[in-house]
Order: structure tokens, then C-alpha cells, then sequence
């Protein structure tokens, strides 16, 4: 049965289920107070690597992280194919480094059980490591090298779903400044008319059968309209770019401080330091130098580079860090995806996937309930 859905967010998880839903048929209206990808999802570095994100155990997180790098292939694709449009998509494996001997035996655990997930990787070390990046300091004992991570440039492929999102015909409203839901009490008027009603500030009003949330680090402003406790909180990520001088970087390395990576537009990314500062998104000189203090050390040609571009954006974190996913036990009219915190890019497809899947009636994956919204204590409202 085809629906009417709103969804309220234009970033990369908002237009990735406004993507699946009108893929299947339903009729999607795409609500955004600023501009599509406007926030994280046009800041963020683009890694997909589930292996060298997840350091200890194979849970719920990992497993919803691993279906969506393994969904990423056919999904950039068809972006690619419905937008007309190009982006980096590079395959180019992934190193997780360590400074100490003494470390390496915690790769090997962490090797044994990747494996039995998928990973085809190796602990690498010497001159192997060496063909891998040349430019890797010499105090690097051996790395975790995982072939199955890749990225994306963010920006670029934001900006073609964006397009996919159109070209299928998707109605997409930005610079509405704010949306609030109307009704959401009146539990009766839902059941009977089985509408939805948001309105935005200039007195829009947007109706639908389902609600989709995906504001981000701003779906908390929904606590007491909702009635219950939406714990996402803003956390900063500032991120600098250098110019790939000599090719100093070849592909994404990993260690205990962030990453580096380097993009095809021949720039090196590297991330990123993270803080609490509210809704501000500026860039400090403390939050890059941290960045510069432990980067150098990584690849010793960075010393004394000066970044040529550093921005911020804003990370929807949760409390336990994981996304807030599915219906409300309150009102199944209302679907949650938000709180993807440092993750949005790589969680974009597997996301949209069970959110249609919910709003459809459809068979869900076994690890769902560890990421439903209303998982923590509600709110008692005043």
C-alpha cells in the first residue's frame, strides 16, 4: 500500500529514506529548516569502515553498520544512475596503525573475529606496510589492514542523492526555518483520521499517514511535543584538509587519535577532533592543532603543513551512541531515524532500508530492538 510520508530532515539520512521510500512507491515530502546537507552530512569525511570503527566485540552496532557497507555498492550506484551525477567512491582498503609491539596482539583479536564476519584483512608490518604507504612513519609497528573499507567524498554524493532524490520525485522544502508537529495529544483524531500534521514557520501545513524523523542533532527539540525523552545532543567535529603534496597519503589510515584519508580531488582530510559546544559550528585553533599535533606524527611530510580548509559540524550523538531507529510504541505513525552520530554516510542505506521496511510491514533484522527510540527512561513533562 502506498502512503503519504513527511519526513522532517534534509540531511544524508533524511534523503536516503525520502530515496527508498519514493523508490517504492510512496508519495515523500522532504521538510528542511535550512539547505539539503547544509550540517553534518556535507562536513563529514566519508569513511566506510565498520571494522576500524568497532575496536572490541561484533554487537548490534557493529552488525547494523556491516549490512549497510555491505548494501553501499548497489546503493552509490543507482545514486549515481537516478542523479546523473558523479562522485568518489573509492575502494581503496583501510590501515588501522599502532605505535607498540605490545599493541599488535590486540589486532590479531580483533582480526579473529572480523574474520568471521567477512573481513578479508591481515596484520601487516615492514616493508609490506611500507607498499601499502610509503609516507607512514617509521614509529608505526604494524597495521590492521581491512581491504573490504572504502569512502565516499561526502559532499559530492550528498549533493547527487539530493538530485536522485528529485529526478524520482521527491518534493523537497528547504529554508523553512523551523517545523513543529501539530496534534500529536489528540491521540483519538490520529486513530480516526490517521494523519499526521506539521507546520512550518512562515504556516505551512504538511500532512501525511507517516511522520519519518530524521532532524538530527535538532530532533530533540521534539521531547515535549512527542512527550517522551529524546536523548541527542550536539557534539562538534572539526575537520581540516591539506593539499596531497607528493602523494604524502594513498588511501584511509586509522589510529587511536582519528583518521586521515585522501580524496581523489587531491586533498588529504584529516579528523577529527571532537567537542561540546552546543549548536556553534566555528572553527577553533585548539580543535585543529589537535588535530596537527598527533597527524604529523602519523605521516612525518605533514609537519609543518598548514591546512588549507577547516570546518565543523555538528554530530547527533545519543547516549549510548547508537541511532534512535524505527515506529514509536506511542504512535507507529511516527518513524525515527536520527543519532547517527559520526556515522550518518556509512548507516545512509541500511537506515532507509528498515525505515521503509517499518512503514511497510516487513520482516525486520533480529538486532533492531537495540536501536529503538524509546529504549531510555521517557521524560516526565511539567
Amino acid at each position: 500500500m502506498n502512503r503519504n510520508v513527511v519526513i522532517m530532515g534534509g540531511g544524508i539520512i533524511g534523503l536516503s529514506c525520502a530515496f527508498e521510500l519514493q523508490k517504492r512507491g510512496h508519495r515523500v515530502t522532504l521538510l528542511e529548516i535550512g539547505r539539503c546537507g547544509g550540517q553534518a552530512s556535507g562536513a563529514a569525511a566519508g569513511m566506510l569502515a565498520p571494522y576500524s570503527e568497532n575496536l572490541v566485540e561484533p554487537d548490534s552496532f557493529f552488525r547494523l553498520c556491516l549490512d549497510s557497507l555491505q548494501l553501499y555498492p548497489a546503493w552509490q550506484a543507482e545514486v549515481r544512475e537516478i542523479s546523473g551525477q558523479s562522485f568518489e567512491y573509492s575502494q581503496t582498503g583501510s590501515l588501522y596503525a599502532v605505535y607498540h609491539e605490545a599493541d599488535i596482539l590486540a589486532l590479531e583479536g580483533r582480526l579473529l573475529w572480523q574474520r568471521e564476519y567477512g573481513s578479508t584483512g591481515c596484520i601487516v608490518e615492514g616493508e609490506a606496510l611500507k607498499q601499502i604507504e610509503p609516507s607512514l612513519s617509521n614509529e608505526i609497528k604494524a597495521a590492521l589492514y581491512t581491504p573490504e573499507e572504502t569512502h565516499i567524498y561526502a559532499p559530492h554524493f550528498v549533493q547527487a542523492l539530493e538530485q536522485a532524490c528529485r529526478n524520482l520525485g521527491v518534493n523537497i522544502i528547504e529554508h523553512l526555518e523551523s517545523v513543529e508537529i501539530l496534534d500529536v495529544h489528540q491521540r483519538q483524531w490520529q486513530v480516526s483520521q490517521r494523519e499526521i500534521v506539521v507546520r512550518s514557520r512562515d504556516g505551512r501545513e504538511f500532512s501525511a499517514e507517516r511522520l519519518v524523523v530524521c532532524s538530527g542533532a535538532w530532533a530533540r527539540e521534539l521531547s515535549e511535543a512527542l512527550d517522551f525523552n529524546i536523548p541527542i545532543y550536539p557534539i562538534r567535529g572539526q575537520i581540516c584538509a591539506y593539499s596531497n603534496i607528493q602523494h604524502t597519503v594513498r588511501g584511509m589510515v586509522f589510529n587511536n587519535q582519528g583518521y586521515v584519508v585522501a580524496k581523489d580531488n587531491g586533498t588529504v582530510i584529516c579528523g577529527a577532533s571532537e567537542d561540546i559546544a552546543g549548536f556553534d559550528t566555528s572553527v577553533t585553533e585548539k580543535g585543529i592543532d589537535r588535530l596537527r599535533k598527533w597527524n604529523k606524527r602519523l605521516f612525518p611530510s605533514l609537519e609543518g603543513e598548514i591546512p588549507f580548509h577547516r570546518w565543523a559540524g555538528l554530530r547527533p550523538s545519543t547516549q549510548d551512541g547508537r541511532p534512535l531507529l524505527g515506529a514509536l510504541e506511542a504512535s507507529d505513525q511516527i518513524v525515527f531515524a536520527a543519532g547517527h552520530y559520526r556515522n550518518g554516510i556509512l548507516l545512509s542505506p541500511v537506515t532507509a532500508k528498515i525505515v521503509a521496511d517499518v512503514i511497510e510491514g516487513l520482516e525486520l533484522p533480529s538486532y533492531y530492538s537495540a536501536f529503538l527510540p524509546e529504549r531510555f527512561n521517557p521524560m516526565i513533562v511539567q
